[in-house]
């Protein structure tokens, strides 16, 4: 199982731009499909954004033209940058991964929090 930190968080005004990160643990980090997912106050955790280990990507449409997920296997790390920020994106962000792409996603670690406001 895949153990992630995740970092980048901070408070941007809208329309800015905060690249987040998530350090992963795993040998084989490379076979992973990994999500970002995030969980706004009173909401369910919900995935924005999920790439496979054959580099396919999907979005929510909710971020779509505006998120950009990618990895770097040698660093074992997954990116998500994020532009146009609105202040409904303001949430805690987590990453997470399984194996194979049909799996369960594994446990959850602490997130970093995005705060979107002027």
């Amino acid at each position: 199982q895949v153990q992630f930190v995740e970092s980048g968080g901070d408070l941007v005004q809208p329309g800015g731009s905060l690249r987040l990160s998530c350090v992963g643990s795993a040998s084989l980090f490379s076979m992973y499909t990994v999500g970002w997912h995030r969980q706004a106050p009173g909401n369910q955790r919900e995935l924005v954004a999920v790439i496979t280990s054959g580099d396919s990507i999907n979005y929510a449409d909710s971020v779509k033209g505006r998120f950009t997920i990618s990895r770097d296997n040698a660093k074992k790390t997954v990116y998500l940058q994020m532009n146009s920020l609105k202040p409904e994106d303001t949430a805690v962000y987590y990453c997470n991964a399984k194996y194979p792409v049909t799996a369960s996603w594994g446990s959850w670690g602490r997130g970093t929090q995005v705060t979107v406001s002027s």
